[in-house]
């Protein structure tokens, strides 16, 4: 009996247990049937992010690894990024775009507080500035009202390349001692130069003779240049390749050639030969060496002798013992020669007389293509000059060429909140290529993409209309250049300056304000590493400084007593790169506008009169570093100058691959 009862009650169990389960199949077949629709309405960003950890989309950030690269690149953070990062407004809800509608700056200048008939020095960059304001007015509403004249470009028309030139002594005078190179260089073209040294002669320039009152100095040397197109107004064009072999008159006192470059006014290291080959372990070019030997005596006579003696030995000994070549030096006053400068894989060989005599090693920042002309100066009578294997095709050197109109390099939106650092660049209307250049290298730090650091060029008009135009298009694309309505001059540089500090500080509401060049290379993590070592409350100026500077009197930066009356100038950093903070900036600004700002045609002497004229009434923190470097790269540097956009593009890939500062010198 009580068996039949546990026997009813455990298959009543069992059917409640099968009810049990088949109602929660039920409940689980209509929870199912109402999720699956939602989630595909809805997508899939509910689902647990277990599940997609370890996908390579997630839906909470917007980084798309898509190469080892990128995930190195996201392993190391703190290197600046090639490729710009996209952050998603999910991330930062808070930081709202702030539109900017003008393309010009909104600094004002009164030109009716000027007095024109003022002789103060100050007051003579006011009357040019009035002038250039009037005439950038009338340029500025020709473009707003595209009444200017521009001719036509045809992209389909290629110009004349020709193969090969062919000039005479007398039409090379003619042309100004210059040769044109339409469509540049290519990898074996060359060029023959027939031609005789000049006899020496006195040289009584101080700065070659540096002898006694009375004395002089013989002298017999010619230049020999592949020169770059003139991009600078008041500048000279750059040299590609400077040969000059001086006879007489070398500080060494014996005859020497030496190869340089030459970049925006600014030298590099040269390359001297002075007659002893190249060492077995210095680097070569091609294979060939830099420098060959030479008999280091001027006497001709011996010269001669030596070259007597040594095809007697040769003929003597035959070819089982290896002799040195000694020849004299391969130009001799008066005395015909054959040169041939020919373009290798490496570099530029120097042939004379049929006979190897230097090499020369390519340097960055120039490129074959940009050799344009070729010069022939000093002590020299050119007979002819021929020119072959030029390349067939000719380099556009047109915006278009320079400009890559891709989104990619578009400045990211100004964003509706404090930044801590602007940095404002000094270029010219011109300058597509350096602009372009600084896009795609150190504009690209994640610090500027992430907009916490934001930098804008400033341009004054050109000259030229089409110039204007061309860059008025940069600007609306771009989004990253500020126009100073006024006709570009270099001594109104200033004005771009003062344009800068409005900007920084009544725009982007910046806590620091820096300014540089367009030739400059910023490297924008160390300069934030600077200014965050002076506490926030502190007036900060910083960059390489000037102490106890004297102006020029005389030569092309001459500053006369009208202009700068005083014996020294005041601490002033060097304009290629400095930082101020933001009340400084903000006090130069309201300056400006009541009429008390003394401008003066150097920018960077002015800056350091503002600040000596801030510090008078609060105390600013001025702070040295020669790693602002002034006249090139130097190793750490926070910022370089004299970079070219090539240099500029060759400084940020060695941040990418090497993760350190290093400089690409070689000009």
């Amino acid at each position: 009996m009580k068996r039949a009862k546990l026997d009813m009650f455990v298959s009543l169990s069992r059917q409640r247990s099968v009810q049990v389960l088949i109602f929660i199949g039920l409940v689980y077949v209509v929870m199912v049937g109402l999720e699956v629709p939602f989630v595909f309405k809805s997508g899939f960003s509910l689902v647990s992010q277990e599940g997609f950890a370890k996908s390579r989309h997630l839906n909470s950030k917007t980084f798309v690894l898509e190469s080892e690269e990128d995930v190195e690149e996201r392993k190391a953070p703190n290197r600046p990024l090639d490729v710009p990062l996209r952050v998603s407004n999910q991330s930062r809800p808070e930081r709202k775009i702030r539109e900017l509608q003008s393309l010009l700056s909104n600094l004002v200048f009164d030109g009716s507080s000027v007095n024109m008939n003022s002789t103060d020095g100050f007051s003579g960059i006011l009357k040019s500035a009035k002038e250039a304001f009037d005439v950038g007015k009338k340029f500025w509403e020709e473009l707003e009202l595209h009444r200017q004249e521009v001719v036509p470009v045809d992209n389909n028309k290629t110009e004349e390349c020709p193969h090969s030139i062919s000039i005479s002594g007398l039409e090379f005078l003619q042309k100004g001692k210059m040769m044109v190179l339409p469509c540049g260089l290519t990898l074996g073209s060359h060029i023959t130069v027939v031609g005789k040294p000049k006899k020496a002669h006195s040289e009584y320039d101080p700065k070659i003779s540096l002898l006694k009152k009375g004395q002089f100095l013989m002298v017999s040397q010619f230049m020999m240049e592949l020169q770059g197109l003139k991009t600078v107004d008041g500048e000279d064009p750059p040299r590609i390749l400077h040969l000059n072999p001086r006879l007489k008159g070398d500080w060494s006192g014996k005859p020497v050639i030496e190869h340089n470059t030459c970049y925006r006014m600014q030298w590099g290291a040269a390359q001297r030969c002075d007659g002893w080959r190249s060492r077995d372990t210095e680097e070569t070019v091609d294979r060939q060496v830099k420098c060959e030997n030479w008999i280091r005596d001027n006497d001709d006579n011996h010269s001669e002798q030596s070259k007597s003696s040594w095809w007697l030995n040769r003929l003597i000994t035959g070819r089982t013992k290896k002799m040195s070549i000694d020849w004299p030096f391969p130009f001799i006053e008066d005395k015909l020669f054959v040169l041939t400068l020919s373009a290798g894989f490496e570099g530029y060989h120097i042939n004379v007389d049929g006979r190897h005599v230097t090499s020369f090693p390519y340097r960055t920042g120039f490129a074959l293509e940009d050799a344009t002309g070729l010069s022939l100066n000093g002590d020299i009578d050119v007979d002819s000059v021929f020119a072959a294997s030029l390349p067939a095709t000719h380099p556009n050197f047109a915006p278009q060429r320079h400009l890559d109109m891709s989104n990619r390099w578009k400045a990211p939106l100004l964003l509706d909140q404090p930044v801590d650092l602007f940095i404002g660049i000094l270029s010219a209307g011109n300058h597509f290529a350096e602009r372009m250049a600084i896009r795609k290298s150190w504009m690209q730090h994640q610090l500027i993409r992430s907009s916490n650091v934001v930098a804008r060029f400033f341009v004054a008009l050109h000259a030229r209309k089409e110039v204007n135009v061309e860059l008025k298009k940069e600007a609306e694309f771009f989004g990253d250049i500020v126009i100073v309505p006024y006709m570009d001059h270099y001594d109104l540089v200033v004005l771009k300056t003062v344009a800068i500090c409005e900007y920084g500080v009544r725009v982007a509401s910046a806590k620091n304000i820096m300014k540089c060049d367009d030739d400059t290379f910023v490297r924008v993590d160390a300069v934030m590493k600077e200014v965050n070592k002076v506490p926030e409350n502190r007036s900060l100026y910083i960059g390489n400084i000037n102490y106890h500077h004297k102006p020029l009197r005389s030569g092309k930066w001459a500053v006369t007593y009208e202009e700068w009356p005083e014996e020294d100038y005041p601490a002033y950093a060097n304009g290629p790169g400095y930082i101020i903070s933001s009340d400084i900036a903000n006090f130069i600004v309201s300056e400006f506008d009541r009429h008390n700002l003394k401008l003066f045609k150097m920018e960077d002497v002015s800056m350091g009169m503002w600040v000596e004229k801030f510090n008078s009434s609060r105390p600013v923190q001025y702070v040295h570093s020669l790693k602002f470097s002034q006249s090139g790269c130097v190793n750490d540097y926070y910022s370089a100058h004299y970079q070219s956009p090539r240099q500029m593009i060759c400084m940020w890939n060695k941040l990418q691959q090497q993760g350190r500062p290093l400089c690409c010198n070689m000009r």
